[in-house]
């Protein structure tokens, strides 16, 4: 995909002090926009005993957090289908009925073994040090993003913040990325991410997708036709000066 290819600037004045940070750190964009679940933080251990929790109410076998790595990226609906899936019979009832098992299990424990990835903390902050926008776009339930993003102590870090039941729509589907630039106040924008329905719902959204390659996918990170790769998050704001 063209790295030219972008969301027009929306009908919003850009902060002038916060363009003239971003001139002189040369990141060429007004907007980053960001996956949550393993792409800011390693939420792999909660989710998967927030799983697990649901599939032992019903008496199904236990699924270790390596698959369940896989499984994540569509929402809490998806992952209990592909947990069921896994262990025997699956059906809307049965998920209806393990539903909020697995929600309520994971409001309660939400950041018992949750930590943002090596380089997260730095690189949001160098980003917003050269007045880019952060913004959030997950799958995730907007009122479980809220509650993990306040967990880890990013009450005031991000600008703008689109869950997965925000809108009617839900990633890959371009809509919540439009959203969530709009809300960030609009401009020139990159999307962050580490799954499929990350670097469609970006290509779909006519802006570069950084994937990374540590996070939760179930195909290899080359495989995602993302506009570019990183190792880590050091990496990050160089990556999106090259964009530029």
């Amino acid at each position: 995909m063209p790295v030219s290819a972008v969301i027009p600037a929306a009908p919003f004045p850009i902060d002038e002090s916060r363009s003239t940070a971003r001139a002189m750190g040369q990141i060429p964009f007004d907007v980053v926009v960001f996956d949550l679940d393993g792409t800011l933080a390693d939420t792999a251990l909660d989710l998967t005993a927030s799983l697990n929790h649901a599939l032992g109410a019903l008496g199904r076998p236990l699924i270790p957090a390596e698959e369940v790595r896989r499984m994540v990226g569509h929402g809490a609906r998806a992952l209990l289908h592909k947990g069921l899936a896994a262990t025997g019979e699956v059906n809307e009832a049965l998920i209806d009925e393990a539903f909020p098992l697995l929600v309520g299990y994971y409001e309660d424990n939400i950041a018992d073994h949750t930590q943002p990835f090596d380089g997260v903390e730095a690189a949001l902050a160098a980003l917003d040090a050269r007045g880019v926008k952060l913004a959030i776009c997950t799958n995730k339930l907007e009122g479980l993003t809220l509650a993990l993003v306040d967990a880890l102590g990013w009450q005031d870090r991000f600008d703008a913040i689109v869950g997965g039941d925000t809108l009617p729509q839900r990633k890959p589907d371009p809509a919540p990325v439009h959203e969530a630039i709009r809300r960030a106040g609009g401009g020139r924008a990159a999307f962050v991410g580490d799954s499929i329905s990350d670097t469609d719902a970006a290509r779909a959204a006519g802006i570069p997708c950084v994937a990374l390659t540590f996070g939760f996918s179930d195909r290899p990170a080359v495989d995602l036709g993302a506009t570019a790769l990183i190792d880590h998050y050091d990496q990050l704001l160089p990556m999106l000066e090259r964009l530029g």
